[in-house]
């Protein structure tokens, strides 16, 4: 068996010590067991995700001599995939989808903090009919 790392940051910020430290473990795992170090950059954050947070990405790889063994990998250019997936999941009933607003789950998480619980969503949709949902509602 292979030994296959990879790193998966999400390009919404500068890199950090954390990120740092996930890819270079990663990296020098995979080169211990004579595997393969992959970099795949969870872009799917449209709104928050810039070309200037991949490129200090790359340079910060570069610059800790940190080299993928296969060309990076971007999430968004397989969003047809991801869709048709997530398709067949809520036909075969595996998923479902949720309705909650961004104020609404905001509230959930402010609640939860409250209560001193992890901020978490609370699955509200999770066993309800979906013609419960409001007419014309984004959902996830």
């Amino acid at each position: 068996m292979t030994v296959r790392t990879r790193f998966a940051p999400s390009p919404t910020g500068l890199l950090h010590i954390g990120n740092a430290r996930a890819a270079l473990f990663n990296f020098l795992y995979a080169r211990h067991h004579g595997g393969q170090f992959l970099l795949r950059i969870e872009d799917t954050d449209r709104e928050r995700s810039t070309q200037q947070a991949v490129d200090v990405l790359f340079d910060g790889l570069a610059w800790m001599d940190i080299h993928s063994d296969e060309k990076p990998v971007f999430q968004s250019t397989r969003q047809a995939r991801h869709t048709e997936v997530a398709h067949a999941l809520l036909e075969k009933g595996l998923a479902y989808r949720c309705y909650c607003t961004a104020d609404e789950l905001k509230e959930m998480r402010e609640k939860a903090m409250a209560e001193g619980r992890p901020p978490r969503y609370n699955g509200m949709w999770r066993d309800r009919d979906p013609s419960e949902a409001p007419a014309n509602t984004p959902y996830t």
